[in-house]
């Protein structure tokens, strides 16, 4: 399963990306794999009466070549959007959700697609959006998705009418190397929203950037005297932010950033 947490909607349904595994192309009447093998899916499980059961899916029509090749989906997380309305006055209930292979996947919640051979039948698809592929899950801020994939800056997708921009309105001027980042947004309601992301380095970095246009706002290696170094780069490090401070994780404790006294 992916490297991030699971995802979950107000109706108590769990969602994430699978990892490498059999599926099984025989489906039965409601399109669900008869044996119940979901290898490289992107899942959907009710907790209904307290039972885990698999409530829909979508898996891409090239699995068994992605399955062969370690290129699966398991790799990212994935983040449930907010209602959204297409414009036409409907509201659509969404979740997005990218792994290795590059592409961004946008699923309807509660149409996710489940298993054709001969396309995707998905609600979007950004094909070759996200270079490197991904190790990580987005952050979600206004109408904005924000993606780190490896090798590559991070990556702001707009939503405008419930579907999200075929390419990146605005990206950071620094790439990040594996794993990729995943951010994290600060902000006062929906104003002065700063994207906060740690770059896996042999001196590990942790940046801000403008949630507007990403533009960098400050960096861990600025300050003099290396004031505000953490030491040594880790693996899939997420900032969280609470109470006017930045909780960052390296390999021997945390770091806390905040204003000067």
């Amino acid at each position: 399963v992916d490297v991030a947490g699971l995802a979950a909607d107000s109706s108590g349904n769990i969602y994430f990306l699978d990892a490498n595994g059999d599926f099984d192309t025989n489906l039965n009447a409601g399109g669900l794999p008869s044996n119940g093998d979901y290898g490289n899916a992107f899942m959907k499980v009710s907790t209904s009466s307290n039972q885990l059961a698999v409530a829909d899916y979508f898996e891409i029509d090239n699995e068994t070549s992605e399955n062969g090749s370690d290129t699966d989906l398991g790799s990212g997380g994935t983040i449930v959007l907010p209602d959204l309305s297409d414009g036409s006055g409907h509201t659509l209930h969404l979740a997005v959700g990218a792994g290795k292979d590059s592409n961004l996947y946008v699923v309807n919640r509660d149409s996710m697609g489940k298993f054709s051979s001969n396309n995707n039948n998905v609600y979007q698809e950004l094909a070759g959006a996200l270079p490197g592929g991904v190790w990580a899950m987005p952050a979600y801020f206004n109408n904005t998705i924000y993606y780190g994939s490896v090798g590559s800056p991070i990556q702001a997708f707009t939503i405008t009418n419930a579907k999200l921009s075929t390419g990146a309105t605005s990206q950071t001027a620094n790439s990040f190397g594996y794993p990729g980042t995943t951010p994290s947004v600060s902000a006062n309601g929906t104003s002065n929203g700063i994207v906060w992301a740690v770059e896996n380095t042999s001196l590990a970095v942790l940046h801000a950037y403008n949630a507007t246009n990403l533009n960098e706002l400050y960096n861990s290696n600025q300050a003099s005297n290396g004031r505000d170094q953490f030491g040594a780069g880790n693996k899939f490090v997420t900032p969280m932010i609470a109470n006017g401070k930045v909780f960052v994780g390296t390999t021997t404790g945390v770091a806390v950033f905040g204003l000067l006294p």
